[in-house]
């Protein structure tokens, strides 16, 4: 089991942890595209392997690649989508990793530790990307709770 929970990481970290970061801190307009393309990639068969064999990245159990995911995926609509340009779609568009986020969220202990204010808050102080530090109101993340 560890093998492949390694080995999921181990594509997710360059592909969705970090590739947000390499769209949303790119300086030409083919890294943001490679950077783009590979968060998708890697969102689009998240949701596919979540549909499939849900609840959590390796069915019934969770593991650590779903805590690694997690970090990602709170903050995707709030800040990475809008701010690092991540916005071909929402987390809130995919109904398995949607479904996933709230399974998450109700394991006990990890609600209290997301503050969606500190979040927005976080990401949009970032003068490189957001010069006048202008804090959106939105979006709305009702359903998740916040």
């Amino acid at each position: 089991m560890r093998e492949k929970i390694d080995a999921l990481n181990d594509e997710i970290y360059p592909r969705l942890n970090n590739g947000v970061y390499r769209a949303g801190f790119a300086t030409t307009q083919a890294a943001y595209e490679e950077a783009f393309g590979d968060v998708f990639a890697m969102l689009d068969q998240l949701e596919k392997r979540l549909a499939e064999d849900g609840p959590f990245l390796f069915g019934a159990r969770l593991v650590e690649t779903d805590i690694r995911l997690f970090v990602t995926l709170v903050r995707f609509d709030a800040a990475y989508h809008g701010l690092f340009k991540c916005n071909l779609r929402r987390i809130k568009d995919y109904a398995a990793l949607t479904g996933w986020l709230k399974t998450m969220l109700a394991v006990p202990g990890v609600r209290e530790t997301v503050s969606m204010d500190h979040i927005k808050r976080g990401y949009y102080s970032i003068k490189a990307l957001n010069p006048n530090g202008i804090v959106p109101v939105g979006p709305d993340l009702s359903e998740l709770g916040f």
